[in-house]
């Protein structure tokens, strides 16, 4: 099916809630990332899966049978040369996520890592950072790359602020397209991105490594109110972790979705319906709401996006920097 057809698929297709469980994945999970690399530890939207008071189909058998695969979004960095790792989002998976982390990079004896990276004050993107505190892992002077809005938000209000007092987490405050070198193979450039911006300013983070670049986007309203244009964005790169919460608007029928705006998986696609078969390929979908199809990768929507030359990121997947 071409890309200039997607608006035109039966609505069947588009709208089911599926529930077909992928395999589980072990925390004890272990592959050889020696170099500079990314891994998907999570790709799921903040409140995970199943979501709270969720009645529907995608939902209903989770609650009693949880997919292991089922993480909250999160990219782990790992530098092998250096012996460093970074995590980049604070979920309320944390626990397993740097379990995961920890086991890739199984040089380091630590498990912390070497810093964490927060793009925006939405829970399922620093309410990770309670597990550092004393009630759990009382950890020792964490750094955390924080945008000064977001640093402000931790500093003024409880009970973030108290990883402070208590050094369990050491701020680092960083700034709009201000590069940050965090080892002789990577540099990370955090770039604000237009979102709901009740706490904090938003951003997304370009990844430089020694040989490839990756710009990470998990949440942003629309590409088109972007000051960016996001396939320039998308050209100076060689992977693109980009917003597709949504499949479709019909989705969601029990909220108001302007009041949570994304770019819908069908508006990127067709956005991106010019690209170079090249230029697709970087193109990694994530950051799923607990309703999308594209969670199942047996899904029609799933094979729909592959087959239009875009990828789906999946847990696990890693990316060589």
């Amino acid at each position: 099916m071409k890309i200039n057809t997607l608006l035109f698929i039966p609505i069947l297709l588009m709208f089911s809630c599926k529930n077909n469980k992928q395999s589980e994945t072990s925390i004890d999970f272990k592959q050889d990332l020696s170099n500079t690399s990314l891994v998907i530890l999570g790709n799921i939207q903040d409140a995970g899966s199943p979501h709270i008071g969720c009645e529907k189909k995608c939902c209903k058998n989770l609650f009693n049978n949880p997919d292991k695969n089922r993480q909250v979004i999160s990219l782990g960095l790992i530098d092998g040369p250096n012996n460093k790792k970074y995590l980049f989002e604070a979920t309320p998976d944390i626990s397993r996520q740097l379990k995961v982390l920890k086991n890739i990079q199984p040089v380091s004896k630590n498990e912390m890592p070497d810093g964490i990276f927060i793009t925006h004050a939405h829970i399922g993107h620093y309410a990770g950072l309670m597990y550092l505190g004393k009630e759990a892992k009382n950890a020792q002077n964490v750094t955390v790359y924080a945008m000064p809005k977001m640093s402000d938000f931790f500093k003024n209000n409880g009970p973030w602020n108290q990883l402070i007092s208590n050094h369990n987490i050491r701020l680092n405050n960083i700034k709009n397209e201000q590069t940050v070198t965090l080892t002789s193979n990577i540099k990370v450039i955090p770039i604000i991105v237009p979102h709901r911006d009740e706490y904090s300013e938003t951003v997304g983070f370009k990844i430089i490594g020694p040989n490839k670049s990756a710009l990470f986007i998990p949440d942003i309203d629309k590409w088109e109110k972007w000051k960016n244009n996001i396939i320039d964005e998308i050209k100076q790169v060689d992977y693109a972790f980009l917003d597709a919460t949504f499949f479709n608007e019909k989705e969601i029928n029990n909220r108001n979705i302007s009041e949570i705006p994304h770019p819908f998986i069908i508006e990127s696609m067709e956005k991106f319906k010019n690209l170079t078969k090249t230029e697709k390929a970087k193109i990694i979908f994530i950051h799923f709401n607990h309703t999308n199809p594209v969670i199942d990768p047996n899904s029609e929507e799933s094979k729909m996006i592959i087959a239009n030359g875009f990828q789906v990121g999946r847990l696990n997947n890693s990316f060589e920097l």
